[in-house]
């Protein structure tokens, strides 16, 4: 049993050397470990910190994209409303200025067509009448050829006369 049960001296020394191994541990090795997980730590936190920074910037941005995006479509409607609204304006001027001169035309028109209709009237006037004479002048002359036919066409006119 010797070989399973150590010694006094063992332990002891063993104790003494796991110590000043933790010391030399302790002042070498933990502290430049300890020193670079705070570090780590500490750059993680920042990171952490960056994050939040820039999803508050990117909501802000979005937030303020939002806000850009509403004025851009009043401003698109505004834009519209006003395009329409000339687009009225100018047909209904266009349709005024037509009806203005299609009025114009038309009495135009009107009194082209009441002058030809007077002068063609004036024109009818004039051959009925040299037509009514040569008539006449035929008549007279066929009729008051002979003496007696002239003395009946005097009669008969002159009995119009009376009764009128």
């Amino acid at each position: 049993m010797d070989l399973i049960t150590p010694s006094v001296g063992l332990i002891f020394w063993t104790a003494i050397v796991f110590i000043i191994l933790l010391v030399i541990l302790r002042s070498v090795a933990w502290k430049p470990i300890l020193s670079a997980v705070t570090e780590r730590e500490k750059s993680i936190e920042d990171a952490l910190n960056a994050a939040k920074k820039a999803e508050e910037k990117l909501v802000a941005l979005n937030a303020e994209n939002e806000r850009l995006i509403k004025e851009a479509k009043i401003e698109r409607d505004a834009i519209l409303k006003e395009a329409r609204e000339m687009k009225d304006k100018i047909v209904n001027e266009a349709k005024s200025t037509a009806q203005v001169e299609a009025d114009r035309l038309i009495e135009s028109a009107k009194t082209a067509i009441s002058n030809e209709k007077a002068a063609a009237m004036a024109d009818i006037k004039n051959q009925v009448g040299q037509l009514s004479i040569e008539i006449a002048e035929k008549i007279l002359s066929k009729e008051l050829a002979d003496k007696p036919a002239q003395e009946a066409l005097v009669n008969q006119v002159i009995d119009q006369v009376k009764f009128n």
